[in-house]
């Protein structure tokens, strides 16, 4: 898949024109896959946490995982990215399968270093809690990886930097630092520097939970943009509403397995799992 250059994103950030929401939600099952994972298994010593997850993200997908805490959301986002490392199963990205090899004590490990960085380059991640360097500024942050892992030009990352930072509405802020922000800034300075990299997949862990309500509507609208734009993107969250008007497709988990999946009007108009039926009453 190619990326997105500097180009792109000025392009976009000047564009008027926008792809509309039903374009997010078209069928992109005839698409390459950007995502495939089957089987995933992830235990914490004789915890079980996820039970044999399989799913698929094509190319342009908006993927919104869905469930009550603690049924395996975030440890699947993790796992993807090996952030957290799969007891059993296996990851595919773009076509590229992530080589494990055995532990010795019953699971496994990656094989290949070099590819798990490699691969780490191409999957962006948004954590919940920011996750900015408190010691670098807004620029510092979204140029970081770009420079010192990417080995791009300095005067490019800036560059493109501006530009992201122009997106999210945070350009004046470029030369501040994390401490001096709202958690709604934090965040959207996060979303900046996860598109720094030109990610082929975007991965939202439940972007918004650790902000106060009347921040959230400025996250969202960021992260509404991007679906729009076509990006593929796995987005665990809370955010219902958000959630059916984003997505393409809705996966719903329940005790580390994904218990039903579909479009978003079918999992919320007509639910048939009596474990997805209860949760949306929960949370609406």
């Amino acid at each position: 898949m190619k990326t997105r250059s500097f180009k792109d994103e000025k392009a976009l950030s000047e564009s008027d024109t926008l792809p509309t929401k039903r374009a997010v939600k078209s069928n992109r099952a005839d698409l390459p896959k950007a995502i495939e994972i089957r089987d995933l298994h992830k235990s914490f010593d004789s915890l079980e946490v996820l039970k044999g997850i399989s799913l698929d993200a094509h190319e342009g997908d908006v993927v919104a995982i869905i469930g009550a805490s603690g049924s395996g959301k975030s440890t699947l986002l993790r796992c993807i990215n090996m952030l957290e490392t799969p007891t059993r199963g296996t990851i595919t990205v773009h076509g590229e399968l992530i080589e494990m090899k055995s532990d010795g004590q019953g699971g496994q490990k990656p094989a290949n270093k070099a590819q798990i960085q490699r691969i780490r380059t191409r999957l962006a991640m948004v954590f919940q809690s920011f996750n900015l360097w408190p010691h670098l500024t807004l620029l510092g942050n979204v140029i970081e990886i770009p420079v010192h892992v990417l080995g791009r030009s300095k005067a490019e990352a800036i560059d493109s930097a501006d530009v992201l930072l122009h997106r999210v509405g945070l350009y004046d802020k470029r030369e501040v630092y994390p401490a001096f922000l709202s958690g709604g800034q934090q965040q959207r300075a996060a979303i900046a520097r996860a598109l720094a990299i030109q990610p082929e997949v975007m991965l939202f862990d439940e972007p918004t939970s650790a902000l106060d309500p009347e921040l959230v509507g400025e996250v969202l609208t960021v992260i509404g943009d991007l679906a729009r734009e076509g990006r593929t993107m796995l987005l665990v969250t809370h955010e219902m509403k958000f959630a059916r008007e984003v997505a393409n497709r809705i996966v719903f988990l329940h005790d580390g397995m994904v218990e039903e999946e579909g479009e978003p009007e079918a999992i919320f108009a007509a639910p048939k799992s009596e474990h997805l039926k209860k949760f949306i009453r929960s949370v609406t």
